[in-house]
């Protein structure tokens, strides 16, 4: 061989190996690094022809925590009935996927057909009739998830605008109950008798829910967005008490809070905020069951926190539950230990933590004295940095200047622990936007 023509077989061979290189570099760099959890039940990665060529970065714009097994669907679970969740986005995108949860089922939930599409508009379960898609699970349109198990869709191409409702449908023809299913929803959802995935009309829907049904998350391939914020809590992130169908929980108004000030023109991160909020929840004890129904923050942090779409940061409301449910007086050192814990994992996976103080509840029927004293423990702990790495003090933001002890009037459902419609507002104006930059601190 001359040296000539060697030289042109390297080149040639070098030219090769660029162009590999590029093509593995241009599809881990579509990715946000959580191609692996499009893993079906069975352990397949969807492989969808109608998924987009990836020109953003895959976010959550919604999610919710399965929270328990539905009460009397034991025996008929949803058998030959479709499923059309509401759900309200956070950011947008041009592509989309679901998860499906079967983690209290008792046997295997077939479903058949399943769809997603834009509402036509709010309080109705009415679709955009030219964003009505068909979801498909590794090509195919059904899938069966097990049960305790859970299933992701394929991508398919919608556009998903940000601060909308969102329809997505499944149909069931036999029963796998129990359902699994999420409470206080405050979002109005339907069912229909018979296979209504595809229906765009609305007008099967007849039976209205406020409950969300095997739906946990849905994720979009956003421009929009960088990232997403978790937000684990109770039942005051639930948005237990404020107004059904208005999306004014707490997350929501700092989700429209954070596009706004970023339109504006305000260096801050491009951030989607999903709700994992359970009504009731605590951090150290489980609810009863097997699985447990409401399991703590410390046995779903993983689940529900850590497994969600491209997490940036993680904001804890928890706490008050462990001191008013508790028959014992709570011990605060045991509920700052698992606070603790739940920022060692979130740091190990190298995610910032921002903290919030305990709201006051006196006036509640769980008030005393001593379970006061607790929680301005907890508080004092929290505010001196001991505990996470930023804090938003809703505390201070809502409770009453002339008894802290108490919430603000204003900010008081009524119950004396749960906020208004304005206490929402307020605990979103207080959380600090700048408190969402950086990441979590290295270790020394």
């Amino acid at each position: 061989m001359t040296r000539g023509r060697g030289y042109a077989l390297l080149a040639v061979v070098v030219a090769a190996i660029v162009a590999l290189s590029t093509a593995i570099y241009v599809g881990v760099a579509s990715d946000d690094g959580t191609r692996n959890r499009n893993a079906l039940a069975d352990g397949r990665v969807p492989n969808n022809s109608a998924a987009p060529a990836s020109t953003g970065t895959w976010v959550g714009t919604w999610s919710t925590s399965p929270a328990g097994a539905e009460p009397g669907t034991e025996r008929t679970g949803m058998a030959n009935r479709s499923v059309r969740n509401v759900v309200h986005t956070s950011v947008g995108g041009t592509s989309a996927r679901v998860t499906l949860s079967n983690l209290y089922g008792q046997s295997p939930l077939n479903i058949t057909q399943a769809s997603i599409a834009v509402a036509a508009g709010s309080g109705t379960p009415a679709a955009l009739p030219d964003t009505m898609r068909q979801l498909t699970f590794n090509g195919v349109p059904a899938v069966v998830v097990p049960p305790g198990g859970q299933v992701m869709s394929d991508a398919v191409r919608i556009v998903v605008p940000h601060d909308a409702d969102v329809l997505i449908t499944t149909y069931t023809p036999t029963s796998a109950g129990p359902v699994t299913y999420h409470p206080h929803a405050r979002q109005t959802s339907y069912v229909a008798q018979g296979d209504q995935a595809r229906d765009v009309t609305g007008t099967p829907y007849t039976e209205q829910s406020g409950y969300w049904r095997y739906l946990t998350a849905l994720d979009v391939l956003s421009n929009e967005s960088e990232g997403t914020v978790v937000v684990l809590g109770d039942s005051l992130t639930d948005g237990i008490t404020s107004t059904s169908g208005a999306n004014n929980r707490w997350t929501d108004v700092l989700s429209d809070r954070l596009r706004a000030e970023i339109q504006a023109g305000r260096d801050l991160p491009r951030y989607s905020v999903v709700n994992q909020g359970i009504s009731g929840n605590r951090i150290l004890t489980d609810g009863l069951g097997r699985p447990a129904d409401n399991p703590s923050g410390l046995n779903r942090f993983s689940r529900d926190v850590l497994e969600r779409t491209n997490v940036k940061v993680v904001v804890i409301d928890l706490g008050v539950n462990d001191i008013l449910r508790n028959p014992r007086l709570a011990d605060p050192d045991a509920i700052l230990d698992g606070l603790r814990t739940m920022v060692g994992q979130a740091h190990a996976r190298g995610l910032k933590v921002v903290g919030a103080t305990l709201m006051p509840f006196y006036g509640h029927r769980g008030y005393t004295d001593a379970r006061e004293a607790v929680r301005q423990s907890i508080n004092a702990e929290i505010r001196a940095g001991r505990v996470f790495d930023a804090v938003v003090d809703f505390d201070r933001a809502l409770r009453d200047p002339y008894d802290p002890r108490r919430l603000r009037p204003v900010y008081d459902s009524g119950d004396h622990l749960h906020p208004s419609d304005k206490g929402y507002t307020r605990m979103a104006e207080a959380f600090d936007l700048e408190s969402l930059k950086g990441s979590a601190p290295a270790e020394l």
